[in-house]
């Protein structure tokens, strides 16, 4: 049974509530239907707009469908999640991209001089892609839930190969694998337990 959580605790509707938390499921199988991509540049259109530092945005997706760019892909993956890659509709690369701050006089015009402290500090620009790219994947994977679709993240794989392969003098450099598409029978392993509120949070 899905959990429903108090309505005047959380305004948002509880079906809203289910598709994007609560009844919601890790994919692991998918039908044939097809993503579109008016579906995903309206899913970018959705999670460009949640927070992160200095208006960064440095998440960056690469899309692969079925043909010689999936092939290649799953060269890199854990033998674990390639079968399941192989057929899904959609793959998204998700990855930081560590040039990012050619973007900051556009995105944060207020500081003209971050592009420049971020040109000069190779360090302090790749620890910032990689902190919020990582912020941005999750408002990323609700928002493809927010479509209707299914997501099936997968940390099992080579980054430096996937580097390799698709982002070569790019700046950008891959994150988290992600399958997506409707899902298929035997989608979803039961659902695990959750933590308890008294088990993740104090009050100081």
């Amino acid at each position: 049974m899905t959990d429903v959580l108090p309505q005047h605790l959380i305004t948002l509707h509880p079906d809203a509530q289910a598709q994007l938390f609560t009844a919601a499921h890790t994919a692991n199988t998918f039908t044939d239907e097809p993503v579109t991509d008016d579906q995903l540049h309206a899913i970018h259109d959705l999670v460009k707009y949640p927070p992160t530092a200095m208006n960064t945005q440095p998440l960056r997706v690469l899309y692969t469908r079925p043909g010689p760019a999936r092939d290649r892909l799953l060269t890199h993956l854990a033998d674990g999640n390639r079968a399941k890659t192989a057929t899904a509709p959609v793959v998204a690369v998700l990855a930081a991209d560590t040039t990012f701050h050619d973007h900051l006089p556009t995105t944060f015009p207020i500081r003209p001089d971050l592009r420049d402290y971020f040109a000069a500090d190779d360090t302090a620009r790749e620890q910032a892609a990689r902190f919020n790219a990582t912020i941005q994947i999750g408002y990323y994977l609700l928002g493809v839930r927010a479509a209707g679709l299914a997501v099936g993240p997968m940390g099992g794989f080579d980054p430096a190969g996937v580097d390799r392969e698709f982002f070569t003098d790019t700046g950008w450099t891959s994150l988290l694998v992600v399958n997506i598409g409707h899902p298929g029978p035997d989608a979803h392993f039961p659902r695990l337990p959750r933590l308890d509120h008294s088990d993740a949070i104090r009050y100081a």
